[in-house]
């Protein structure tokens, strides 16, 4: 049902859009003060919301990937509070703000659709939270492990999942090799 309600959202955001934005790895889609003129759908390629800490250190608040609305919490801003990042070459789907707040005002299947996305998206960043406040990387990949069914993602996307994790690639690679070793002494 939320898989079928986001098709059709993100369907009415690309039917408001100016234009489709290209973005290389590396280059702003936005600055921390800018103002808030347009939403971003993410159509290819990898953004990070990111906000820079006193001591150097990089807080990344959002990893918005295709099909994800980027700064969704910025439509009642008057400016961004973050950076936002390509970390690859990114396709976007441009939809001026005002369109936004006022098919939120007049059309209530989108408004629906629009608050169904957000309830979604909060409770995957609560649960990239609890998974966060674990301590140990066993501990980290068990639990998202728990959210996923068990099933651990394909070899080519083992970065991207320590990366939801919070933890190095490095770490979590040695984490499977060593349940892989555990599993093969249990069977024998």
């Amino acid at each position: 049902m939320i898989e079928i309600m986001s098709h059709i959202l993100m369907d009415h955001i690309r039917s408001l859009s100016t234009g489709r934005r290209a973005f290389g790895a590396g280059q702003h889609v936005f600055h921390q003060g800018d103002d808030v003129a347009s939403l971003y759908l993410v159509e290819s390629g990898v953004v990070h919301l990111v906000r820079h800490q006193t001591d150097g250190d990089v807080a990344v608040l959002q990893r918005a990937s295709p099909g994800l609305v980027l700064a969704e919490a910025s439509v009642f801003s008057s400016v961004y509070h973050c950076d936002a990042v390509a970390v690859t070459d990114v396709n976007a789907t441009s939809v001026p703000i005002k369109s936004i707040r006022h098919a939120l005002r007049g059309n209530p299947d989108f408004a629906e659709g629009w608050a169904s996305y957000l309830s979604y998206q909060l409770q995957q960043t609560r649960k990239r939270a609890e998974i966060a406040s674990l301590k140990t990387v066993a501990a980290r990949l068990e639990s998202w492990l728990a959210w996923n069914d068990g099933v651990v993602p394909s070899k080519g996307e083992w970065k991207a999942l320590a990366d939801d994790i919070g933890v190095s690639p490095e770490a979590l690679y040695r984490e499977l090799s060593r349940r892989r070793s555990s599993f093969v002494r249990d069977r024998s």
